[in-house]
């Protein structure tokens, strides 16, 4: 069968910014890559424009003009490289353009327009009121691509959801994955009951606040608890929560497996944020044994969907989340913890993703 040129686009790449997202597109790639298709990477950065070839992955890299004055007016982000990146697309030999942000999906879909071929949007948020109305344009952009791809896909039915509410679309479900290789229990766990957060401080979504408030509060009933954290990028915020006793903070580094440790050792890791689409930082910490933690909002509850391997809270009470994590804290203890938490991230694998991309390629280029 002939091998299938997907070009995947995204406003950035690493090394400039590592979020889900980004991952995301580059265990797709890979995975792709290991079935003998073709993908491509067209993203853009603040630099010249530049094509390399990056463990088996081309990127085009085009120039993204500054958007300062864009993002100062509230306006969509990521809409000054458009114009470059759809050049590039039409200059390309791709089969399908699959978009992951709604303005990469501008160019996908007057490539579509153009070409005759599919174009895709993957949406990696959740297209409720709060989520297209939290920037200008953000609403309008979302509507005219949706329009014009051949197919929706959203990270999970609660975000799939908010299509057919808010939108009138039906968009496919296709999860995120976790590598179970990469992601492996620890040996031992750490000596003292420790709690880890993935979530970073920087962004007020992921309400790091209220969880070192409930940290206090779990640390009346066990003296010996700690938290780990990932070092905020501000300084002065990093010194601030460093300076909070039983805190430990962790640096963030560039390949997410090498946390797999960090998983492992923890007795849980809490999420406690709203917004979330789907929490991969939650199943990463299943795949290693570790029982989970999470506020009972958006997506969440669709990972942590048993008791068995973790507690979700209601709330933005610190009350609420210490008991959570006292809870979970105390799975640890139960001799089918591990199994439970590696069977349930089982649910969440990359291969499975990546199957499901594969056949909605050939989807849609069927016709």
């Amino acid at each position: 069968m002939e091998p299938i040129r997907v070009a995947l686009m995204t406003p950035c790449f690493w090394p400039e910014v590592r979020r889900g997202g980004e991952r995301y597109v580059r265990e797709l790639a890979d995975g792709l890559i290991a079935r003998g298709h073709r993908p491509r990477l067209i993203t853009s950065h603040p630099g010249r424009p530049r094509t390399t070839v990056e463990d088996g992955l081309p990127i085009t890299r085009v120039w993204r003009p500054p958007d300062r004055w864009l993002e100062n007016q509230g306006v969509e982000q990521y809409l000054t490289h458009v114009p470059a990146e759809y050049v590039v697309l039409r200059r390309s030999e791709s089969h399908v353009a699959h978009a992951h942000f709604v303005t990469d999906a501008l160019a996908a879909g007057r490539w579509s327009r153009v070409t005759g071929r599919p174009a895709i949007l993957t949406y990696h948020g959740i297209p409720d009121e709060r989520g297209l109305t939290v920037r200008r344009l953000r609403s309008r952009i979302t509507r005219k691509v949706v329009r014009e791809c051949a197919a929706v896909t959203a990270v999970s039915r609660t975000a799939a959801d908010a299509f057919d509410r808010m939108l009138g679309v039906e968009a496919r479900v296709i999860h995120p994955g976790v590598d179970l290789e990469g992601f492996t229990p620890a040996p031992e766990r750490s000596e003292h009951p420790t709690i880890l957060s993935m979530a970073t401080a920087d962004e007020p979504r992921k309400r790091i606040p209220l969880l070192i408030d409930a940290f206090g509060l779990v640390r009346k009933s066990l003296p010996a608890a700690r938290l780990r954290l990932i070092r905020p990028g501000d300084p002065a915020r990093a010194r601030e929560i460093a300076a909070v006793d039983g805190i430990d903070l962790i640096e963030p580094v560039s390949d997410p497996r090498l946390l797999a440790p960090e998983y492992g050792r923890a007795w849980t890791t809490a999420l406690p944020s709203f917004g979330d689409s789907f929490g991969l930082v939650l199943i990463e910490s299943l795949a290693c044994g570790t029982p989970v933690v999470a506020s009972n909002l958006d997506a969440l509850p669709e990972v942590v969907n048993s008791t068995e391997i973790g507690r979700l809270f209601d709330g933005d009470e610190p009350r609420t989340l210490a008991q959570a994590l006292l809870e979970s804290l105390d799975l640890v203890a139960d001799p089918g913890c591990v199994s439970a938490c590696r069977r349930r991230a089982s649910d969440f694998t990359v291969d499975r993703c990546v199957d499901q991309h594969e056949a909605l390629y050939r989807e849609v280029l069927s016709g």
